[in-house]
């Protein structure tokens, strides 16, 4: 009957610990963007360095218009936003978060 309380008890401490269902939907969102090879791509050349839609198009051999739907797609996630300098944006990651995650992301597949 010990045991059987300890588990319940233990079973209600980690229930209590874990994220609302908001947050685990939000977080799945969140991986879901780093699911496609094309963003990845995209959010490795913002780690080496902020950049134009049109160098990110000659980087990886995309037209203007595909890396602008994925970047629009990125910055709805808030992985990356753009600064306006004249008549062109200029992206960036959003914060050293993506940073992060794209660094422990490598680490653990290089493993």
């Amino acid at each position: 009957m010990a045991d059987e309380r300890q588990r319940a008890d233990a079973i209600q401490a980690i229930r209590a610990r874990l994220p609302s269902e908001e947050q685990i939907c939000s977080l799945a969102e969140l991986f879901k963007m780093f699911g496609d090879p094309t963003r990845a791509k995209i959010l490795e050349c913002l780690q080496i360095r902020d950049l134009y839609v049109g160098e990110i198009a000659d980087i990886l051999d995309m037209s203007l218009s595909a890396v602008s739907h994925q970047l629009r797609v990125l910055r709805s996630a808030k992985l990356v936003k753009g600064t306006k300098e004249g008549k062109e944006v200029k992206y960036s990651l959003d914060d050293d978060h993506v940073t992060k995650i794209l660094e422990y992301g490598l680490t653990h597949v290089n493993e």
